[in-house]
């Protein structure tokens, strides 16, 4: 089964770190990094997708994701 996240964050290393831990737990990158406003705070926001594949496991919308 192959799982999807899409990590977001201020644009701060905070983000960095937050995908380095992803990738570090066998998370692997899909598609390019997007970076946006947010006018509701004034600040940019980054945002990544990864992917996992995870065998022998059943998808539940209960997951946690980042434990997986």
């Amino acid at each position: 089964m192959k799982l999807y996240r899409l990590l977001t964050e201020e644009d701060t290393s905070a983000f960095c770190h937050k995908v380095s831990l992803a990738l570090s737990k066998g998370w692997e990158l899909y598609g390019s990094p997007a970076y946006a406003h947010d006018p509701a705070t004034g600040k940019m926001r980054c945002a990544q997708a990864v992917t996992k594949d995870v065998p022998g496991k059943d998808y539940s919308p209960d997951m946690k994701l980042g434990e997986q």
